[in-house]
């Protein structure tokens, strides 16, 4: 499915993204690599197991990369212009290799550009665990004494984007 134009996001509307990602060992590692985060607490078990952790953590950026690419095919693939920005990014519960995580973009302001050759998008996307792996239920992260939550909510953040509109598309 092609993302949406400027006209099919709704001010209200909340997007449930149907793909989710299992995140790995090797992901974390390759991540952290690429980045050149060598952060002890992601990538050396001896240190982490002495963290109140207790095991690596999932980098955060690698958990919110993740969750912008799993809603790209319903929000803008081959619809946007640019990424504006990145916004109120936060990580109140940790994500453990093994962890299966899903995502929903809630569309929260649009409006034009001044031109009106664009538009303006913002969406709250927020990251939920959907798992009780391994380690979460070792670090006493298991989704069952999270206040009754079965989804724990990982990472959420606001993310901004220049869109196209679709009758421009045309011209």
């Amino acid at each position: 499915m092609p993302g949406r134009y400027y006209e099919e996001f709704e001010v209200g509307e909340t997007i449930e993204h149907e793909r989710r990602r299992t995140i790995t060992e090797s992901d974390n590692q390759r991540f952290c690599d690429m980045t050149m985060n060598q952060q002890p607490l992601h990538l050396d078990a001896d240190f982490a197991a002495d963290t109140d952790f207790g095991e690596r953590l999932v980098n955060g950026l690698y958990t919110m990369s993740l969750a912008v690419g799993i809603t790209i095919p319903e929000t803008t693939d081959g619809t946007i212009v640019a990424n504006l920005s990145y916004d109120n990014v936060e990580h109140p519960e940790p994500v453990f290799h093994g962890d299966t995580i899903r995502v929903q973009s809630t569309v929260t302001d649009k409006r034009e550009t001044s031109d009106g050759e664009r538009g303006i998008v913002t969406m709250h996307v927020e990251v939920f665990r959907v798992n009780d792996g391994p380690a979460s239920e070792a670090n006493g992260t298991s989704s069952d004494e999270s206040d009754g939550d079965d989804e724990p909510l990982v990472c959420e953040f606001d993310r901004t984007v220049l869109s196209l509109k679709r009758d421009r598309v045309a011209e």
